[in-house]
C-alpha cells in the first residue's frame, strides 16, 4: 500500500499538475472585450492615466497621472531593439512623440493599444531613404500560448517583437481600463 502511495506522489509531482498551454488554442475570444468597448466599459475614471513613457534602453514602461509615476512596467521590445525604427520589416521599435489612437481586442495578442505610428516625421525620413515606414506598432499583451503568465518570465527576458511594446497579459489588464484614446504615448532610446 505504502508502494502504491510513494508511486501516485511521484506521478503528480513529475506530471506537473500545473497549466501547461494548449498549443492547438492560438486565439483569444474576443467577444467580451468587443462588448466593453461598444457600452464604453472599457475605462476606470478613478485609475485613468494621462501619459506612457517607454525606455527602451531599460525595457521599462512608466504610467503618469498628472505629473506623477502612477506605475513602472517591464516591456519586451523589438527583435532588434537598438536605434529608431527605419522601415517595415527592420524589427525595431519606434521612437518619438505618439499617442493612442485606439484600442484593439486582439484574437492573437489578447488586448492591444494602437500608436500613431508612423507620425509625419517618420514619414518623412523613411521616404527621403526610399523606403515604407510600416505601420501598425501597437503596445500589446501576450499571445495564448502565455494567457495564463505560465512564461512571463521568459517573454519579458527577451526582445521578441516586430516593433511592438509587449507586455504581461496581467498589465494589460491593468492598463487597458486605466487609458483612453488619446493619451500621448513616447519612446525614448
Amino acid at each position: 500500500m505504502k508502494y502504491v502511495a510513494y508511486i501516485s506522489i511521484l506521478i503528480l509531482l513529475f506530471s506537473g499538475c500545473g497549466h501547461k498551454p494548449d498549443p492547438n488554442d492560438k486565439y483569444y475570444d474576443i467577444k467580451e472585450c468587443k462588448k466593453e468597448i461598444s457600452t464604453a466599459d472599457d475605462i476606470d475614471e478613478s485609475e485613468r492615466i494621462d501619459m506612457i513613457i517607454v525606455y527602451k534602453s531599460k525595457n521599462m514602461m512608466e504610467l503618469y497621472r498628472d505629473g506623477k509615476v502612477t506605475k513602472t512596467l517591464p516591456v519586451s521590445l523589438g527583435k532588434n531593439p537598438k536605434g529608431d525604427k527605419v522601415k517595415q520589416g527592420d524589427n525595431r521599435t519606434p521612437e518619438g512623440q505618439y499617442w493612442i489612437r485606439r484600442k484593439l481586442c486582439s484574437q492573437k495578442y489578447y488586448r492591444s493599444l494602437c500608436i500613431s505610428y508612423p507620425n509625419p516625421n517618420d514619414v518623412k525620413e523613411a521616404k527621403a531613404k526610399g523606403f515604407d515606414p510600416g505601420g501598425d506598432i501597437t503596445i500589446h499583451a501576450q499571445e495564448k500560448w502565455n494567457a495564463s503568465g505560465y512564461a512571463d518570465d521568459k517573454t519579458l527576458a527577451k526582445n521578441w517583437t516586430r516593433g511592438c511594446v509587449a507586455i504581461t497579459n496581467k498589465d494589460m489588464e491593468s492598463l487597458w481600463y486605466s487609458v483612453r484614446e488619446g493619451v500621448p504615448i513616447v519612446i525614448k532610446e
